[in-house]
C-alpha cells in the first residue's frame, strides 16, 4: 500500500464522517426543508470523493494531480463551496442553524477547499473558502461562524498551502541533487577516462623514446648516424601523440613511420572536428588515411582534421 493509497483512504473517511454528521438531526423540530439537507450531502459527498480518487490509477503524486483534475471539476468544488452551505442553513430554521447536522458544512467545505490546494489548485481553494466565508457569516454572523468551524477550516487550506510549497521544494531540490549527482558521476568518468588515456600516451611514450633515450644516455650522447635516425623518429611520433591522438590507431601509426623512414616529411595536426565522431566512424577514418599514408610519394604531408560536416581529415 502507498502512501497515496493511504491519505486517500483517510480522506475518503473524513469527508464520509463529517457528512454523516448531517444526518444525526438531534433537534428535528428545527428542520424546515429536510430535503435540503439531504440533498446538500448528496451533493458534496460525489464533489469530494471526486477530487480524491481522480487520477489515482494514473499513478503521480501533486505534481500530476495538477495536471489530471479537468476544469468541470474544478467548476463543482465551486459550486459546492457556493450551494451546500446555503442549502443547509435555509433547510432549518433559525434555532437550528447551530447545530451540528447543519454546522457540519463549514468543516466539510473546508476539508474539500483542503483537498483542492492539495491537488494543486490554490486560487480555487482560497475562492471557494471565500464563498463558504461569506455564506456562514451571513447565516451565522461572523463570530459565530468562526467560533463553530470557520477558524479551522481556514487554517486547514492554510497549513495544506504551506505543506504544498514545503514538499514542491523538496522536489525541485531532490530533482537538483540528482542532476548534481548525474553531473559529477559524468565528470567522474571523464577524468577516470582521461587519466586512463594519459596513461597510455605514457606507456605509448616510454616504448617510443625509451630505448633512444637509454642509448643516449649511455653513449652520453655521441649516437651514430642511424641512431640519431631513430632519435629523430622518435621525437616526431611523439609529437603526433599530442598533436592528433584522435587520428592515430596501429595502422595510422604504422604508415606514418613507413612514410618518414621513405624520407617523406609527415606533419599531423588535430584541429577538432572529430569529437562528434562514433568509434565506428573513426575507425573508417583511420582506416582511409593508413590507405593514403601507403600510396603517398610527396615529400611533404599535412594531414588536418576538418570541422567541415562532410569532411574529415584533409591531407595535403
Amino acid at each position: 500500500m502507498t502512501v497515496r493509497s493511504v491519505l486517500s483512504a483517510i480522506a475518503l473517511a473524513f469527508t464520509a464522517y463529517l457528512a454523516a454528521r448531517g444526518l444525526l438531526w438531534t433537534r428535528p423540530e428545527t428542520v424546515v426543508h429536510g430535503w435540503l439537507l439531504i440533498a446538500a450531502l448528496s451533493a458534496y459527498l460525489p464533489v469530494a470523493w471526486l477530487w480524491i480518487l481522480w487520477g489515482r490509477t494514473r499513478g503521480g503524486s501533486v505534481a500530476t494531480g495538477r495536471a489530471a483534475v479537468p476544469v468541470w471539476a474544478t467548476a463543482l468544488a465551486l459550486a459546492a463551496a457556493a450551494l451546500v452551505p446555503n442549502a443547509a442553513f435555509l433547510a432549518v430554521d433559525e434555532a437550528g442553524r447551530a447545530q451540528p447536522f447543519v454546522t457540519w458544512v463549514i468543516g466539510a467545505i473546508g476539508a474539500l477547499m483542503t483537498i483542492v490546494m492539495v491537488r494543486g489548485r490554490p486560487i480555487v481553494a482560497w475562492i471557494g473558502l471565500g464563498l463558504l466565508t461569506v455564506s456562514t457569516a451571513a447565516w451565522l454572523g461572523p463570530l459565530e461562524a468562526l467560533g463553530l468551524g470557520l477558524v479551522g477550516s481556514i487554517v486547514w487550506v492554510g497549513a495544506a498551502q504551506l505543506a504544498v510549497r514545503a514538499l514542491e521544494r523538496a522536489a525541485r531540490d531532490a530533482e537538483r541533487l540528482v542532476e548534481l549527482q548525474q553531473a559529477a558521476s559524468a565528470w567522474q568518468a571523464a577524468q577516470s577516462g582521461r587519466q586512463r588515456e594519459r596513461r597510455i600516451h605514457v606507456q605509448r611514450a616510454l616504448q617510443v623514446a625509451g630505448p633512444v633515450l637509454g642509448r643516449t644516455i649511455e653513449t652520453g650522447g655521441n649516437l651514430r648516424a642511424a641512431e640519431r635516425e631513430a632519435a629523430r623518429l622518435a621525437e616526431q611520433s611523439l609529437r603526433d601523440e599530442l598533436r592528433g591522438p584522435r587520428l592515430l590507431d596501429d595502422a595510422v601509426r604504422a604508415g606514418i613511420d613507413a612514410a618518414r623512414r621513405r624520407g617523406v616529411a609527415v606533419t599531423l595536426f588535430d584541429e577538432g572536428g572529430l569529437e562528434g565522431l562514433d568509434d565506428a566512424a573513426l575507425r573508417t577514418v583511420r582506416a582511409e588515411l593508413a590507405r593514403v599514408l601507403s600510396d603517398a610519394v610527396s615529400e611533404k604531408l599535412i594531414i588536418r582534421t576538418s570541422p567541415h560536416a562532410e569532411i574529415a581529415v584533409t591531407v595535403v
